[in-house]
């Protein structure tokens, strides 16, 4: 008698809608993204009901996660070239679209000597006294606001000279972390993080020339398991109301 209950009420839940939640699709995003599309994530939760699941990185580590099989459905980089790298490896639906335009910043933490502007020239004057003792970016080989920031240092013939005294965090993120604690005299962060709260009031900031390293043209793109709530999110991100977030956080937009 006991297993002809168990059955029925095990053939019942079979056939119950809605007895298994859907999960929420998992969304790789570039570092510098994260508080600007946690709003907007937040946003279309609000719109549409569905929730999205974020996971922030580094581009360059975040594309080699997808190339080994992690369960993505939407990949928004802080660089294009890793969206056309999977691409290429037929990983994608196609080559996505241009969603945003990085930039980047000198920043300095509170109480720090660093002097902040457009050419450098507080940071010249502090390496030239000796009192850099470590200096932020990300990581070049993964991060892509790690490669303008080489860029941006080579242009201005401080590479060389601030080498020893880089620390290098796995993303913008972590840089950002390394430029805020007492031992760092700043770094070359995100424009965006640093719009953001955690770090608004932290410090101060010089916005770099966009002459002095190569667009951080930002690009998103669906992966083959991509499925319809990552498709609507995808479409949302190319809304007004997403693309109104993304400027209050810096962001240019295509075209702008």
């Amino acid at each position: 008698m006991l297993r002809v209950m168990v059955a029925v009420v095990l053939a019942g839940m079979a056939v119950t809608p809605g007895l298994v939640a859907q999960q929420p699709p998992g969304i790789a995003a570039a570092a510098n993204l994260k508080f600007a599309l946690e709003e907007v994530a937040q946003q279309f939760g609000a719109q549409h009901g569905e929730r999205v699941n974020l996971i922030f990185g580094s581009s360059g580590n975040l594309t080699r996660q997808i190339i080994d099989g992690a369960p993505f459905e939407l990949f928004l980089s802080a660089d294009e070239e890793f969206v056309n790298k999977l691409a290429d490896a037929g990983l994608t639906r196609d080559r996505g679209v241009l969603y945003a335009v990085g930039r980047l910043v000198v920043f300095a933490p509170a109480g720090s000597p660093l002097k902040t502007d457009a050419r450098l020239d507080g940071l010249r004057a502090l390496l030239a006294s000796g009192e850099v003792r470590r200096f932020a970016i990300a990581n070049p080989e993964y991060a892509p606001y790690g490669r303008a920031a080489e860029a941006v240092l080579r242009a201005k013939g401080l590479w060389e000279q601030l080498r020893p005294s880089l620390i290098l965090g796995e993303s913008i993120a972590q840089a950002a972390q390394f430029a805020t604690t007492g031992n760092a005299v700043g770094g070359l962060l995100a424009y965006s993080l640093v719009l953001a709260p955690p770090l608004r009031d932290k410090g101060t900031y010089a916005l770099l020339s966009e002459a002095d390293h190569p667009p951080l043209r930002q690009r998103m793109v669906r992966l083959e398991r991509a499925g319809p709530i990552a498709e609507r999110f995808y479409r949302y991100l190319q809304e007004p109301t997403a693309r109104d977030v993304l400027r209050q956080y810096g962001f240019a937009a295509p075209g702008d």
